[in-house]
């Protein structure tokens, strides 16, 4: 029976917390990628290219994996993360899917980034049955164990990230005329149906203007120019970080003061509101799901703690201002339980298993109420995000978390 992805209601309900039954030690059994010794792990990002601000995530991940291997790995057995540049290129995508599975050998793919280049690779790691772990990317197509039985997404869906804003906005603007701005592929196609799903077939003439642009554009100052011209007083921000951050500056620049809507892939402070500038992001509304870095509330909290001081032991010349570091933590964090709960059952079915196996799992970084729940038909580990307004140098979380439930 196919899957729907869980819709969105408002609070925080009490769930219960099922521990994980703990798997079988006792006979060893592998699949590629895995020994008595070596637990190897395929990634790739866009170390170079358009989307080069999330490289930043690969280099901490070689970093989280690097400080594993040297407290005694995993079960004993130490990682073998072998990385590679794709570019934000679908075609270098394949190639280096390709590379990983075929050459490599590696047990599974791990965090590989990006909305079109893991399209690119979707149906090949489904008919090669390797894990196609927690990527890096919220398009809702990962959530669909009935026809892609490998690939399991992490991060909330940017589908019902766009319905949020949409209702969000509908509630609090009044008389709204939209413009919004969308990077042209499956990324911002995803959030953009799921706005003007939000927003519903009778407001659809509320939108005013919808401007694309392609990630090799050196700006998006036109699209910027154009939205302010039509009059639009609500901005869907849909870009990656250096396209968001030039649209947040030209807004700024030009005096549009529109109500922002910014995505949040795109909502770290280090990589995208600074280089936009404070001044320019004021009111900036964005849903997040992870503790911010530059939000002082969590400097107290142990897991922020604990990140900190990681973070200067093993990446000391790294900005803590910069979120995609939080983000590649927490979701190292969620793959080092994982292989864990396989024990010494390193094949990659088991893998797939233990992945949907998490009941009220919090890794380190969640916002408080948030937790990792998964099961053979759900395949969205996390479905619950709280709203944040940017104020002064950091993120305001106001209103309740919004849970999911299964629908």
């Amino acid at each position: 029976m196919k899957t729907n992805r869980r819709g969105f209601i408002g609070g925080v309900s009490s769930a219960a917390i099922i521990s994980a039954s703990s798997n079988a030690f006792a006979q060893k059994k592998y699949d590629d990628g895995a020994t008595d010794t070596e637990i190897k792990i395929g990634h790739f990002c866009p170390y170079s290219g358009p989307a080069s601000a999330y490289g930043v995530i690969g280099q901490a991940h070689q970093a989280f994996f690097k400080a594993i291997n040297e407290a005694g790995g995993i079960n004993g057995r130490k990682v073998n993360f072998v990385t590679l540049d794709d570019g934000y290129s679908p075609p270098k995508a394949v190639e280096c899917a390709r590379q990983l599975v075929e050459q490599d050998k590696v047990l599974l793919l791990f965090q590989t980034l990006g909305t079109p280049t893991n399209t690119a690779i979707h149906k090949y790691m489904n008919a090669k049955k390797v894990p196609h772990l927690y990527i890096s990317t919220g398009a809702s197509k990962w959530g669909d164990p009935e026809h892609f039985p490998w690939t399991m997404g992490f991060q909330p869906d940017y589908n019902t990230e766009g319905q949020i804003y949409a209702k969000h906005m509908l509630a609090n603007v009044k008389e709204p005329k939209i413009g919004i701005l969308m990077q042209n592929d499956d990324f911002g196609k995803d959030y953009v149906d799921g706005f003007k799903k939000g927003i519903g077939a009778a407001n659809a003439g509320k939108i005013v203007k919808h401007t694309t642009y392609e990630v090799t554009d050196p700006t998006v100052d036109s699209q910027i120019i154009q939205l302010k011209d039509s009059g639009a007083n609500v901005f869907f921000n849909v870009g990656t970080p250096k396209f968001s951050a030039q649209a947040i500056r030209k807004a700024g620049d030009i005096g549009w003061k529109p109500t922002q809507y910014l995505v949040n892939v795109s909502a770290s402070v280090g990589s995208v509101i600074k280089p936009a500038g404070y001044e320019n992001s004021q009111g900036i509304l964005t849903a997040a799901y992870l503790k911010d870095p530059t939000d002082k509330q969590w400097d107290d909290s142990a897991d922020m703690k604990a990140w900190r001081a990681w973070m200067g032991k093993n990446m000391p010349s790294a900005s803590t201002l910069d979120a995609n570091y939080v983000f590649a933590h927490a979701v190292a964090s969620l793959m080092v339980e994982t292989l864990k709960r396989c024990g010494d059952n390193l094949t990659r079915a088991n893998v797939m298993k233990q992945a949907a196996s998490f009941h009220g799992y919090v890794p380190p970084l969640l916002l408080p109420g948030i937790s990792i729940n998964t099961s053979a038909t759900d395949f969205y580990p996390i479905q619950a995000v709280q709203l944040a307004r940017f104020k002064g140098e950091t993120w305001d979380l106001f209103g309740e978390v919004m849970h999911a439930e299964s629908s």
